[in-house]
């Protein structure tokens, strides 16, 4: 399949990158670096990133405003995406070949194309692992930046389960290049005083049930008193995570009067399938979901804390 993938790569003269809405650095990650990849490759064709802006990871790039009529003929790929109601930019079904390029379960395979690897740490480690097949495409320093900080992100900085040895093996390709390691980490721990505001707050408020699951609920008002939007608050998800005795935790986040976003991790529990339950998905130790009232939320926490028993 990644012979395939090259081959349309080559043989479209526009290509269009998509990711999921409210990036992470795995999705900026990916998104980036295969446009990067494919610019080093090809300096000819016409490469875009597509997308939101996310003020908090703006250190990985600017995305690209594009006209409808760009896609017509042009390749599509769209990065560490499950599911098509969260590709940012719906017009991904514009382009002539849709390709999905992922590491999360692949619960529905869009596109013409589907190339799905739940084995691997993160999109971005996937990406490197494409190189590793088709090597008409080289890692440069821009690029392993980008990769490097999408491995970072998914990987909790290399502390998480899914980081395997052929993660660490694909990192050291990263270093190899001389990329700036240190300059990623400053910008990725940068933290503005209302973060860090906002961090003493959820460290004293979250609540501890039954000693087994950890909960912080975050209502629209209090972000707007501390000045931080509901994704750079995704930022602190792990910010209690290392109580001892806690097996899972919830951060629910109001984004509206009517949406509470859910954002589920544990440490070896299995999360995904509740988040499957509220409106979200993901692997699992690590999920979203979406919740449409406080009560919702009530019922994940319980959920969570029967998982937990």
């Amino acid at each position: 399949m990644f012979s395939i993938i090259s081959e349309h790569i080559q043989q479209y003269e526009t290509i269009i990158i998509h990711r999921h809405v409210r990036p992470d650095p795995d999705a900026l990650g990916s998104q980036l670096g295969f446009k990067a990849l494919i610019k080093q490759a090809f300096p000819e064709k016409k490469v875009y990133a597509v997308g939101e802006e996310e003020p908090s990871l703006a250190f990985f790039g600017k995305m690209d405003t594009i006209e409808d009529d760009v896609y017509k003929g042009a390749l599509v790929i769209v990065c560490d995406t499950a599911n098509t109601e969260r590709i940012s930019d719906q017009r991904y079904k514009l382009g002539e070949v849709v390709i999905k390029f992922d590491h999360h379960p692949n619960e529905e395979p869009y596109g013409d194309l589907v190339y799905v690897d739940t084995t691997v740490s993160s999109t971005s480690e996937l990406v490197i692992a494409f190189t590793e097949v088709a090597r008409v495409f080289k890692l440069t320093e821009e690029v392993a930046f980008l990769l490097y900080g999408g491995i970072v992100g998914d990987t909790g900085r290399f502390r998480f389960r899914n980081t395997t040895a052929d993660t660490l093996r694909r990192t050291a390709t990263l270093l190899e290049t001389g990329f700036d390691s240190n300059a990623f980490y400053r910008n990725l721990y940068k933290r503005s005083l209302n973060m860090v505001r906002l961090e003493g707050y959820v460290l004293q408020n979250f609540e501890v049930i039954q000693e087994k699951v950890g909960v912080i609920k975050l209502t629209a008002e209090q972000l707007h008193r501390f000045g931080v939007t509901a994704n750079e608050s995704s930022l602190l998800v792990n910010c209690f995570a290392d109580v001892e005795g806690l097996e899972a935790w919830a951060f629910f986040v109001e984004e509206s009067e009517t949406k509470i976003r859910c954002r589920l991790r544990s440490k070896s529990v299995s999360i995904n399938e509740i988040a499957k339950r509220h409106a979200g998905g993901g692997h699992p130790v690590a999920a979203g979901a979406t919740a449409y009232s406080w009560e919702e939320t009530d019922v994940i926490t319980t959920e969570l804390v029967e998982a937990c028993t």
